[in-house]
């Protein structure tokens, strides 16, 4: 055999790592002889491979190709303990992501929401907020209440230093919203922006495409589409046990809300074997996407809205909403808003946040 002299480029794909060598053989004397195109100081993370089988020698340098890692959390919002309340993943340190990489993680997670914070300059955290945005498994939102709440949490828990005394401010798509923590626990409250009241609703529509008749519907309270960031239409039942009845279709319904400036039903109803007037029950549910939210607090924020201005609940009291029941995840929403007049202002949405997770993500 004669002495030969091989340049390549190998390592099974299968590794994940990419190999670049020259070598050359002399099969008498069995010396290895290696020109390595790269610098010393290009080795890091390198580490040398050597194959011998039979007549057959190769020498190599295996790099293994760099990886971008994410920390993440997954945190229960609204919930007293893990594994209730509306599930929660918040992805760190996220700046340079694309929003189709954002999209794409949010669909891994396959959780109702995800969330991921840029950090950016402290001074402009300070003035402006921490930069947060927000996707479910299908398209990205301009506000959401669990998310906020949760994100709070963890930048709480995990980010001290965006935090202004017993407040952080997160910088949504839809502006700057603001939680404060009364504790040093992780009960926090929003205020989310004043509503925005839109279209009454036509009752009988309504109750079709929600599963339900119009008996069910509260007649004093007719559906009316509010936005406190987010539209929804809000839907009054006459008794709670109708909730249980509930089923949207969703084929029919959406493009009759979108016409009308909704995105989605927030379905309520008074529960009076709850609660007391001093300190009022309601149940909630929404559904979408062809499933059902444990806890919706931006839905929430209307409905407190709605409640509000038509006298349904005093101003300034607070009242304790639970959702998720049906599906196994209650989840405890305390909400409040003031009136003057026809005017709604301070909604505030509140609830306590649970870590229940946390790992790393590792993309190319």
């Amino acid at each position: 055999m004669e002495e030969c002299c091989e340049e390549a480029s190998f390592f099974p794909p299968e590794c994940g790592f990419l190999l670049d060598f020259s070598i050359c053989l002399a099969p008498r004397t069995r010396k290895i002889e290696t020109r390595f195109r790269e610098s010393a100081s290009a080795f890091a993370g390198s580490f040398l491979y050597i194959f011998v089988a039979d007549d057959e020698i190769r020498v190599g340098l295996a790099r293994r190709e760099l990886m971008r890692t994410l920390d993440y959390h997954i945190v229960d919002v609204f919930a007293v303990s893990p594994l209730q309340g509306n599930p929660l993943a918040v992805v760190m340190n996220s700046s340079g992501l694309t929003a189709e990489q954002m999209q794409a993680i949010a669909c891994e997670f396959n959780l109702s929401e995800t969330t991921f914070i840029e950090r950016r300059a402290a001074a402009q955290e300070r003035s402006d907020g921490v930069r947060v945005r927000i996707f479910t498994t299908q398209e990205e939102l301009n506000f959401a209440g669990h998310p906020t709440l949760g994100t709070a949490a963890v930048l709480k828990q995990h980010a001290r230093q965006t935090m202004q005394g017993n407040t952080v401010t997160l910088a949504l798509n839809v502006g700057p919203i603001s939680v404060r923590f009364a504790n040093d626990d992780l009960f926090g409250e929003m205020r989310q922006r004043d509503p925005q009241f839109g279209e009454q609703l036509d009752p009988s529509e309504a109750a079709r495409l929600i599963g339900l008749s119009q008996e069910d519907l509260d007649a004093a309270l007719p559906p009316q589409v509010v936005s406190t960031g987010t539209p929804f239409a809000i839907v009054v039942l006459h008794a709670a046990q109708s909730l249980a009845r509930l089923k949207v279709n969703h084929d029919q319904a959406t493009p009759w809300l979108r016409e009308r400036g909704a995105r989605w039903f927030y379905v309520l109803a008074r529960d009076p074997s709850q609660g007391s007037d001093s300190d009022p029950m309601w149940r909630a549910r929404m559904q979408f996407y062809g499933g059902e939210d444990p806890a919706t607090g931006s839905a929430a924020g209307c409905a407190i809205s709605y409640l509000a201005r038509r006298d349904a609940v005093p101003s300034g009291v607070r009242v304790h909403l639970r959702q998720g029941v049906e599906i196994g995840r209650p989840s405890d929403i305390f909400l409040c808003a003031d009136t003057s007049g026809p005017q709604v202002t301070n909604v505030r949405v509140a609830g306590s946040t649970v870590f229940v997770a946390k790992g790393q993500l590792f993309l190319p």
